[in-house]
């Protein structure tokens, strides 16, 4: 009998492994062929995504749901969990459903937040390959990236070492790259923050261009993203090509083409454009492809595996990372306007954990036990952060998709609280549903299930928040006011400047628009919990992302290179030597 309460995530998924469907099986059920499968030994494989859109052409998609969330705690609020219980809900209740999330980043997985396979009895499995590089795609990822960094370096230093007439000799013309202006750094899948700052090329001129230098984590590199837009190796190739390393000493853009490294890169993502099959605990299949985070990042498990599993399910459910400000925006403005894709329903989870916070609960700390406020019954408190859940309702809404409001039941969680939030959910006029996935697995989504199928049924009303000829000036203003609740933007004066020249550029001014932004508030500022009145974004940097198609607006202080906590996870991480099985993940 498998127990949440008593067991750890890993021994659930420890356990539920020994009867795991083959992926053989997996592939029959689903009506694949033989060589549309590409195994990974006897639970893992990849799909020839290729293959299996061009037989299915003609086959009508099935209904199209994303699963989102309200703003989190910094313990997270069950997403995954809930799009994993949802999966097997439909499946309880006889639908051929699909599920697909993001392949998690070694920099979770090692730190605080864990693999983000889901919890309890609604987990992703097998956990030890979902959780520590699968198939290798992140790898692919980090290998491209860091060779285009190679092509940089190594060019700067020939370009300082010849003259015109050297380069020329070895096939080469000048790029004048400005050393001072290099857009993106090295990339490597931990949280590093010693990284974020060095100095590389120390040593004689065959060492290197001595310069300023930094890391950023893999999944918030641009190759990350491209790998989550992209329609088909054509169009990946084709984005490869476009991704701008530095800029000339006259402010042009230098580009992997330009160095003459994007066919390699792209060589090295030819077997990571396939998406991995997995399974959930009950046996449904599970789509893990691309792994983007949404505060630095799209967010957004791939556009390829949405695709495919529209075609070989009736169902199928999405994951977008964090909460609707951040993740459902970008799934909405993004995500959907690349894949031409319209969402049947959207599910916003929240819970009575994470609705105390807002209210106005004590802090909340990964690694630190629950304040007595989050384990037992506070209806008051509760009522004072359901503004944060409200605020999300309506940012689908103003989407035209369905919303239907997901209750992630805790089993500390009182009647009168989750009657609470129903009371509250119904007054916006939204549906709800009650979720015990974590305890009860597909039994306990159940109500969850049925009540989706029913939004799926509706004519969807959908729209984008803004069209490709606003001004990047005024989306950022919509999202900001909209979405945010800020009264308003501001602009530090390089980021200022660098919007004046977008919005001159008739090519860059249509690209899409991905804000970076903290997930632990609606505001720009972590610390700010609720729904936050009275305040305005402010715009620090735009970046640059033309191989993906994102101009980059940043919000506060946000890093590409998250920092490793005093209490990391990898210290329960180990072997049983005896029989080679990881222990310890969660």
């Amino acid at each position: 009998m498998l127990d949440p309460k008593t067991m750890k995530d890993w021994e659930i998924a420890e356990a539920a492994e020994a009867g795991m469907k083959p992926v053989t099986r997996l592939a029959k059920e689903l009506g694949l062929e033989d060589r549309e499968l590409l195994p990974y030994g006897h639970y893992v494989a990849k799909l020839d995504y290729m293959s299996i859109l061009n037989r299915l052409k003609a086959r009508p998609d099935g209904k199209y749901v994303e699963v989102t969330a309200i703003t989190p705690t910094p313990l997270g609020e069950g997403k995954s969990t809930t799009t994993m219980g949802l999966v097997e809900g439909l499946g309880k209740i006889g639908k051929k459903v699909i599920g697909a999330i993001r392949q998690p980043s070694g920099g979770p997985t090692f730190n605080i937040k864990g693999s983000a396979a889901g919890g309890g009895l609604a987990q992703c499995i097998p956990l030890t390959d979902f959780s520590l590089g699968l198939t290798g795609d992140i790898d692919a990822i980090t290998n491209a990236h860091n060779l285009s960094m190679v092509a940089l370096t190594s060019r700067l230093q020939h370009e300082f070492n010849y003259g015109d007439a050297g380069l020329a000799k070895r096939g080469l013309t000048r790029l004048d790259i400005d050393p001072r202006n290099v857009a993106q750094g090295w990339c490597i899948d931990f949280c590093a923050q010693a990284l974020r700052e060095i100095i590389i090329g120390l040593g004689s001129d065959m060492d290197g261009f001595m310069m300023k230098s930094g890391f950023q984590i893999t999944v918030s590199s641009e190759i990350m993203a491209i790998l989550a837009v992209a329609s088909d190796l054509k169009d990946m190739r084709e984005r490869m090509g476009r991704i701008v390393v530095a800029y000339s000493k006259a402010g042009k853009p230098v580009t992997t083409h330009d160095l003459g490294c994007d066919g390699a890169m792209t060589a090295l993502m030819a077997k990571a454009i396939n998406p991995n099959l997995l399974q959930t605990i009950e046996g449904q299949p599970v789509l893990v492809h691309a792994g983007p985070f949404a505060n630095i990042a799209i967010g957004q498990s791939s556009i390829i595996a949405d695709r495919v599993a529209l075609k070989l399910a009736d169902y199928h459910v999405t994951e977008s990372g964090f909460a609707a400000d951040i993740g459902f925006e970008k799934f909405w403005n993004l995500k959907c306007r690349f894949s031409g894709l319209t969402p049947h329903c959207s599910v916003l989870v929240c819970t009575v954990r994470a609705l105390k916070m807002h209210g106005g609960g004590p802090r909340v700390a990964p690694g630190k036990a629950l304040d007595k406020a989050y384990t037992e019954k506070n209806v008051p408190l509760l009522e004072k952060g359901l503004e944060n859940l409200l605020a999300h309702l309506e940012t689908i809404k103003l989407s035209g998709i369905e919303p239907v409001v997901c209750i992630n039941h805790f089993y500390t969680d009182a009647d009168e609280e989750i009657a609470a939030v129903r009371k509250a959910t119904e007054k916006a006029g939204a549906r709800v549903a009650v979720s015990m996935h974590w305890e009860k697995g597909g039994e306990g989504a159940r109500e969850l299930a049925e009540t989706v199928v029913d939004a799926c049924n509706q004519k969807s009303k959908f729209k984008f928040l803004y069209e490709l000829s606003t001004p990047l000036s005024e989306r950022i203003r919509l999202i900001a006011t909209k979405v945010y609740g800020a009264d308003g933007v501001s602009y530090t004066a390089a980021a200022q400047e660098k919007l004046k020249a977008i919005e001159a550029d008739a090519e860059l001014s249509k690209l899409g628009t991905c804000m970076v932004k903290t997930h632990l508030s609606l505001s720009h500022d972590p610390t700010i919990k609720g729904r936050p009145k009275g305040w305005t974004l402010p715009i620090r940097d735009i970046l640059q992302y033309r191989g993906a198609g994102f101009i980059v607006p940043v919000a506060g202080d946000i890093k590409l290179m998250p920092g490793t906590a005093s209490e990391p996870a990898f210290r329960n991480i180990d072997v049983d030597v005896s029989t080679g099985r990881v222990r310890g993940l969660f």
